[in-house]
């Protein structure tokens, strides 16, 4: 699973976050169907775990974000997660998802905390939230840091997104600017036209 992350079709990582799991299974359903391969399900949406379970037969793996402790790495794998996300640098998520031979994408900012996550054995790194410095904060880093993996996250919109592939991004994480409202209950065809059009950006 570690270098489907690295070589994704699509280089996005789509975000699913809302008060409940309840639509998650349909949404992922729709964004792979339009090449949108890798999605994460966030713990602090209530029933994450079993909408992951729902979606064991799904023809691409899903990972688990918000994980910030080895118990959170231990039951998002029990529930059938691919890779683990975590929004900081974690040292008990990264050394438990080693044990468990699990790839983990950390989340980080600073030149320091990227290095230190990459060398405790993350897979990739999250900058986050890289709306604070945007694609040139992203290009800034990726001069002395050339060898990481970096996935910039939080605040990566629709027109955002072909400048940080640009200046270094291995991918993108994206929730609201592609998601929209539809894990509360809004249209999925409307889903389908925005990941279909990121798709076709990101050619």
């Amino acid at each position: 699973m570690a270098d489907n992350l690295l070589e994704l079709d699509t280089p996005v990582i789509a975000i699913l976050r809302a008060p409940t799991a309840a639509r998650f299974a349909e949404v992922t359903a729709v964004l792979q169907e339009s090449g949108i391969t890798a999605v994460e399900f966030t713990l602090t949406s209530e029933g994450a775990l079993d909408a992951l379970r729902d979606c064991a037969d799904f023809a691409y793996p899903i990972g688990v974000g918000t994980v910030r402790t080895a118990e959170d790495a231990n039951r998002a794998v029990d529930a059938g997660a691919a890779y683990l996300i975590t929004p900081v640098v974690s040292d008990e998520v990264i050394h438990e998802g080693y044990r468990l031979s699990i790839p983990v994408i950390s989340g980080a900012f600073t030149p320091t905390e990227i290095h230190r996550a990459w060398v405790a054995g993350s897979t990739m790194i999250k900058v986050f939230p890289a709306s604070l410095g945007g694609p040139d904060y992203l290009r800034a880093l990726r001069a002395p840091l050339p060898d990481i993996p970096l996935v910039p996250t939080g605040g990566v919109t629709h027109d955002a997104a072909k400048a940080y592939l640009d200046a270094g991004a291995t991918a993108l994480g994206i929730g609201s600017p592609l998601i929209g409202d539809a894990c509360t209950g809004g249209d999925l065809n409307a889903l389908r036209d925005r990941a279909l059009a990121l798709r076709e950006e990101l050619k």
